[in-house]
């Protein structure tokens, strides 16, 4: 049974978290004393096997001159290795965070790849205008999200054809009505153009 809300799991954490930093400050503080002995030039005696809690009390504190003579053992590297284990509320948030980095990433992809397909219609000025060429320059705009797909000619009348041509655009990077202006800035070849669908 959990004791106001998880009161008891916390309290029980934080008390194993007070012994790991007592049993830390005494290591500290008996390494600290030998250091000190050899630093007064007296001989270092290590008693074999003796527990954390029998450690030498803390001396009053002197500068450290050298501490590439001091080197640590392998007791505080498996101490420092046992990390506090994530809590209820911080595992939510944390998976909380990564469906939303996840959903907004899916978003971003998805308003990326709207696109649209047309067919335009692009009238030249009279039956002398040639068709091939027309088709070239027009085939000949790039704009990023733009690419051209199949075309035809299609008879007007009195000899005269029109280009219908489709294309697949990105909505996001390519208007339509920039695309018709640079159709039309082709005014060797070109006299309107004209958009016979436009579909989602």
């Amino acid at each position: 049974m959990q004791l106001f809300g998880g009161l008891e799991g916390r309290i029980e954490k934080l008390e194993a978290e007070n012994a790991h930093l007592f049993n830390v400050t005494n290591i500290l503080a008996k390494r600290l004393a030998e250091l000190e002995k050899a630093l007064d030039g007296q001989p270092i005696t290590t008693p074999a096997a003796a527990p954390v809690k029998a450690a030498a009390k803390a001396p009053a504190k002197k500068e450290e001159s050298d501490d590439d003579d001091f080197k640590f053992s392998d007791d505080d590297e498996e101490e420092e290795k046992k990390a506090p284990k994530e809590t209820e509320m911080q595992k939510m948030k944390r998976i909380a965070a990564e469906r939303k980095a996840a959903a907004d990433a899916e978003a971003k992809k998805k308003k990326a790849q709207l696109k649209s397909n047309v067919i335009l219609d692009v009238k030249p000025w009279d039956d002398e205008t040639d068709m091939a060429e027309l088709e070239n320059a027009v085939r000949g705009i790039t704009m990023e999200g733009l690419i051209w797909g199949s075309s035809e000619l299609v008879k007007v009348g009195f000899g005269i054809s029109k280009l219908r041509i489709s294309t697949c655009i990105v909505d996001d990077l390519v208007g339509l009505y920039d695309l018709e202006d640079n159709i039309c800035a082709l005014e060797d070849y070109v006299q309107s153009v004209d958009t016979v669908s436009h579909n989602k």
